[in-house]
């Protein structure tokens, strides 16, 4: 096993002026699962080709434990890849489909068969061991992948959206499998994703990152707790945070009647984040015209607008943004009527207004 350090790594691709990738400071630790999130065009996918030997490096540098592989060939950095794309050979069957890197490697063909034997038994394929893809369901080619990868017994797992293929239910199952199977191998593993869910769900650590740039690395439970900015505040969550720029007025933040304090260096205006369950109701405080009830059983949430003019959504060009409430499952309002609802300060996120950046 070993880690991984990119040492301010960059590409930056022909004719292109913006990094695709701008000097990415980042280590993954031995035997950790790190997952990198973002949206679309962030950068995510191409540190991974990056760290794969699939795409140049125009800065910086890579190391794969203590070997700088910067410009090592793909095949020769110890690293084995699970693509979006199951790319298994449809003429093979699961078990020659697993074990043919290892043939090309001129492998012999007991050790061959007992690692592809070995990873069959880690991923429940056992019993689909001489079936060919096509009689296979779209859960079971990716555990054939994954399988894979799995016998070359490599430094590190690099996966790039692995689950896209998947439908809903089944992405959740095969989450828990390939977090939980890689928590048993302790192989590092560096996973790309655009679903802040899967991230959150799988990573020890989650890296965020926007136009090529590392927003923060933490814990999930950090991120969401103590996002550095607002970009990573409204990013991470489901739903996502409210953020909403208010007046300040007097050291305090006006949401409607809610005042919410601020430091004197805050300014006039500052970004006011709130997440969903941050919200109670009152008697006075923010008014919300709601808009849509979305009901799930256990919970509920109400989507609106803030009633009062002066507050604006500080991610107004994003579409369809609206303030979202937690609210009681039992008991939630109509759309068109107007909720009343306060913030405890412990609750509350403030960022600077022009920056984003945590005050």
């Amino acid at each position: 096993m070993a880690s991984v350090t990119f040492e301010a790594a960059s590409r930056i691709y022909p004719g292109t002026i913006a990094p695709a990738v701008d000097k990415l400071n980042l280590v993954v630790n031995d035997g950790e699962f790190l997952v990198l999130v973002g949206p679309s065009g962030c950068g995510k996918s191409t540190s991974l080709r990056m760290l794969a030997g699939l795409e140049e490096i125009d800065a910086g540098r890579i190391l794969i434990g203590d070997k700088d592989v910067t410009n090592v060939a793909p095949k020769d950095r110890d690293i084995a890849m699970v693509f979006q794309s199951y790319a298994l050979y449809p003429h093979m069957t699961v078990a020659e489909n697993m074990g043919f890197a290892l043939k090309i490697a001129g492998k012999p063909k007991a050790e061959r068969d007992k690692r592809v034997r070995e990873a069959a038994k880690l991923l429940d394929l056992e019993p689909y061991l001489e079936r060919k893809p096509k009689a296979l369901s779209g859960g079971q080619r990716q555990r054939v992948a994954m399988g894979r990868a799995i016998v070359r017994e490599p430094q590190v797992f690099l996966m790039d959206e692995p689950l896209s293929n998947l439908d809903a239910k089944l992405r959740v199952a095969t989450r828990t499998q390939i977090a939980a199977l890689q928590r048993r191998l302790g192989i590092t593993t560096v996973y790309v994703t655009h679903d802040q869910v899967e991230a959150m769900t799988m990573g020890d650590r989650v890296a965020v990152l926007k136009d090529g740039l590392l927003q923060q690395v933490d814990s999930p439970r950090n991120l969401y707790d103590n996002p550095a900015n607002a970009f990573v505040a409204g990013f991470i969550g489901s739903p996502a945070m409210n953020l909403l720029t208010a007046p300040v007025v007097g050291g305090k933040a006006k949401l409607g009647d809610l005042n919410i304090d601020v430091p004197a260096s805050a300014g006039s205006s500052v970004t006011v984040g709130v997440r969903p369950e941050g919200f109670a109701p009152a008697s006075s405080g923010f008014n919300v015209l709601v808009e849509v009830v979305e009901e799930l059983g256990s919970d509920a949430f109400v989507y609106g607008k803030p009633a009062d003019a002066s507050v604006k959504f500080a991610n107004e060009s994003d579409e369809g943004v609206q303030v979202i409430v937690r609210w009681d499952p039992k008991n939630p309002p109509r759309p068109g009527q107007t909720i009343t609802v306060t913030a405890q300060q412990s609750s509350v996120h403030l960022f600077n207004a022009t920056t984003g950046e945590r005050i």
